[in-house]
């Protein structure tokens, strides 16, 4: 069972910028898909950005698609979500979620295997 730890949540204004870091321990960090997710309090947890082990696959959610990158760095089994011009509808739980295989199937809430504890953003208007 892999572990993950978010970090790098906090207040920001409209606008900002903010970069999450999700750490992973156990299990084995190789041949796995890494996403991040979101959910506002009320609603269904909605999928941000994902990428395949290599970094050369990525997906993004229609709502982050040109402000939110995605990236890893293997070596440190840590993956990051660099957030640009962030919104107040941003404003969510960010949690860190991991799968062995491709990227594609981790666009899903469902089909992720372990998840982290989640970290909050708050965009202010």
């Amino acid at each position: 069972q892999v572990q993950l730890v978010e970090s790098g949540g906090g207040l920001v204004q409209a606008g900002g910028s903010l970069r999450l870091s999700c750490a992973a321990s156990g299990g084995t960090f190789s041949n796995s898909a890494m996403g991040w997710f979101r959910q506002a309090p009320g609603k269904e947890r909605e999928f941000v950005a994902a990428i395949n082990w290599s970094g050369g696959v990525r997906y993004y959610g229609d709502s982050v698609k040109g402000r939110f990158t995605i990236s890893r760095d293997n070596a440190k089994n840590t993956v990051y979500l660099q957030m640009n011009s962030l919104k107040p509808e941003d404003t969510a739980v960010y949690y860190c979620g991991h799968r062995y295989g491709s990227a594609y199937y981790i666009r899903r809430a469902s089909d992720v295997g372990s998840w982290g504890q989640g970290t909050q953003v708050t965009v202010s208007s």
